[in-house]
């Protein structure tokens, strides 16, 4: 059974895109089954694969939730063995509006996703920086959300209506999504406000807190322009090993929860 995560916050500039991504590959360099869907208009995360969502060829999730297309026409390979995605494409925003007045609007991407992701063990979706109908979708295919906070009191602004959304949508849509943990982002350990956020969040938060925190790196920015994962574009530093790391503690919250299951429901033979 796939453990399908959001990769979520509504302000934008968090690095939820480079984790989504960086996230997805060392997943899959530690051997697991691993799909990205970008289901973000901007379509960054596709062109961090090195793809254009403007030469799919219409191989791109808004065709598929249109009904256009079938989920397994659109899912594309990458040069890590096991990781692959579905595109993004700029149409995509205008689902938002074809889908308005149609039923289970917010279901349509939980019913594509639901005819693949038993191939995997991770399902990563890259949502957009904002509310919408397209987050609701997101948010309502996941079992959790993984949220991006970046190292500045903002940042725990946006922790915070992130938050609010997911009480929400659980509430009023009679979901059971949980909060998987919260990443810190763009940290840099000489400055004093990178510090003061990390400790501000740790102490408050109820949540997971990932241990890892990701640096400010030069590498992790300009990966993309070269349409490659950091693993790829720089593999000895600093970004790509705080990425390994994060791919290695999302692997033992699994490991974890699987324990608990076990301690609760022993089995006596």
């Amino acid at each position: 059974m796939a453990r399908i995560i959001a990769v979520c916050n509504q302000k934008g500039g968090v690095g939820k895109t480079t984790t989504a991504v960086n996230a997805a590959c060392y997943l899959a360099l530690y051997g697991r089954r691993v799909l990205l869907v970008d289901f973000d208009p901007q379509a960054n995360a596709t062109s961090g694969f090195g793809s254009s969502s403007r030469a799919d060829g219409g191989a791109n999730i808004y065709e598929a939730i249109a009904g256009r297309k079938n989920i397994h026409e659109i899912v594309r390979t990458t040069a890590i063995p096991g990781c692959h995605f579905i595109s993004a494409h700029p149409s995509l925003a205008g689902a938002t509006i074809e889908l308005l007045d149609k039923p289970d609007r917010e279901k349509f991407l939980k019913k594509a996703l639901a005819q693949v992701a038993h191939h995997y063990d991770y399902v990563l979706i890259d949502l957009p920086p904002s509310v919408s109908l397209l987050t609701i979708n997101g948010l309502m295919a996941a079992d959790e959300v993984l949220i991006p906070v970046q190292c500045e009191y903002y940042g725990l602004e946006g922790l915070s209506q992130i938050l609010e959304t997911v009480d929400l949508v659980n509430h009023n849509l009679g979901h059971n999504l949980t909060v998987a943990g919260a990443l810190l982002t763009m940290y840099d350990s000489r400055e004093h406000l990178s510090r003061e956020v990390s400790k501000s969040l740790r102490r408050h938060f109820t949540g997971h807190v990932y241990a890892v925190e990701i640096p400010r790196a030069v590498a992790l920015a300009e990966a993309p322009s070269f349409g490659k994962p950091v693993c790829f574009h720089d593999p000895h530093g600093p970004g790509a090993r705080a990425y390994e790391r994060l791919a290695k503690e999302i692997i033992g919250q699994e490991s974890a929860k699987n324990q608990k299951s076990e301690i609760r429901n022993p089995n006596y033979v």
